[in-house]
């Protein structure tokens, strides 16, 4: 019997009586088909983890692993990843050469950008993620997915954002769940017609101030003109978001079921608004409604952070901020941290097993997603040896089942260097890289 030489696009909808469903994943998308598209999610915790030393009963609190290479064993602060061993790498020794310069608790905003943000000079540069949206974002309805605990921007050295754009400005962070999933999969009322006429209106409104602005210009003095151009930097971002929205507006967003989703958790509730903060992250990327996001767990604001309290709320004894200074303090704060990493290490469990559990093209979304987990801080106050997990991408070439440790002559931007690569960026340098990090590599 001769076979259909036909295949569905990873766009298909089924459409009728008004109503168009997003098609799940089948084999016949896949024959003939293109490549399944590569993701990068970073995910972010502040304060650092638990450093004893080897040979002691604390040492079992450890973040960093026992043994190297292929022969490392997990410790108990992230026990939930042994299921997940060949599917990611654990990662020593790495930093930022600029963040070691930095404040103790002022690293959040440059995890993602290496740039030295220092007093009189708290200009940032674009975030990994950012550079990835720039280069690729087109090919979604939303270029990026930029989500935290706390939401906003925060302040600078204290940001409550991971991403920030070409220009180093923060990008608000969503931390509402069901305004999250309104925004991936919400169904205006408005009618297209009425939609697409308040998109317009918008874009005539930032015609009149781009108009404006060039009068304007030539009567202000230096700083005021690189103001201005900040400005209006930031309009031709707003203008271009319409732009991309009008676009997009005649393809019906995916509908998936959200009967299983915890959309009005909060605060209050650290491991219900955890997961389900991941669960959206995985539909978007299961939708291909963008394929770079960042999830910043909790800044470093300390007692004024929303996610501070998470610890307490979960029966441990004190916040997020005090469990990792009394860490660094003594044995005795050991435990209390370890604990609290291994709830951290736990949903990102969570999260990769949603990704490897989807099918996707011969293998799984892990397979074509590329999750970086960590912080800027080893021990509280301290901006180096960063611990970090590796996960996914193996269909982007990355090799795991591995503990690897670095000098701390090999920049963190080594590795950004080697993800945009591997994302299918052709990148020579990323902040202050001196190369790629070909470890990583199959």
């Amino acid at each position: 019997m001769a076979t259909k030489s036909w295949r569905l696009n990873r766009r298909t909808f089924l459409r009728g009586a008004g109503v168009s469903l997003a098609l799940p994943w089948m084999e016949a998308m896949a024959a003939g088909a293109e490549a399944a598209p590569k993701r990068f999610c970073a995910v972010y915790f502040p304060y650092g983890i638990v450093q004893r030393k080897e040979g002691t009963e604390f040492a079992e609190w450890n973040w960093f692993p026992e043994g190297e290479g292929l022969d490392f064993r997990f410790r108990r602060s992230h026990a939930a990843l042994e299921p997940l061993r060949d599917e990611l790498t654990m990662l020593g020794g790495l930093s930022h050469p600029k963040g070691r310069k930095m404040g103790g608790h002022d690293t959040a905003d440059n995890w993602l950008t290496g740039a030295e943000l220092k007093e009189g000079h708290l200009d940032n540069t674009i975030s990994l993620d950012q550079l990835l949206a720039d280069r690729f974002g087109e090919q979604t309805r939303f270029s990026s997915l930029t989500l935290s605990t706390d939401g906003g921007v925060g302040e600078p050295t204290r940001a409550s954002t991971l991403s920030f754009s070409r220009t180093g400005q923060p990008i608000p962070a969503e931390n509402k769940p069901r305004l999250v999933f309104d925004r991936l999969f919400g169904v205006n009322s408005d009618s297209l017609s009425r939609q697409r006429q308040q998109l317009r209106n918008s874009g005539s409104m930032l015609d009149l101030v781009l108009e404006h602005s060039r009068s304007l210009r030539g009567q202000l003095g230096q700083v005021d003109q690189r103001k201005l151009d900040e400005y209006l930097t930031a309009v031709r971002q707003i203008e271009l978001r319409v732009e991309r929205s009008e676009r997009w507006l005649d393809v019906p967003k995916p509908t998936v079921d959200a009967s299983g989703l915890h959309l009005d958790a909060d605060d209050s509730t650290p491991r219900e608004l955890m997961q389900t903060m991941y669960d959206l992250l995985f539909l978007a990327f299961q939708t291909d409604s963008t394929r770079y996001a960042t999830y910043q767990l909790g800044n470093m604001n300390g007692a004024t952070s929303i996610a501070g309290k998470f610890p307490q709320l979960l029966g441990m004894a004190d916040s997020m901020h005090t469990l990792a200074h009394d860490a660094r303090k003594g044995d005795a704060g050991a435990e209390p941290l370890g604990r609290w990493t291994g709830f951290l290490t736990e949903q990102l469990a969570y999260f990769l097993r949603r990704l490897r559990e989807t099918n996707e093209g011969d293998g799984s979304l892990l397979d074509n997603t590329i999750v970086l987990f960590g912080s800027s801080n080893s021990q509280t106050h301290v901006n180096e040896n960063y611990p970090l997990v590796l996960a996914g991408g193996q269909a982007a070439g990355l090799r795991h089942g591995r503990y690897l440790r670095f000098g701390d002559e090999v920049p963190l931007a080594n590795l950004f260097v080697t993800l945009l690569q591997r994302c299918g960026a052709e990148s020579e340098g990323f902040a202050d890289s001196s190369g790629e990090l070909s470890a990583i590599l199959a």
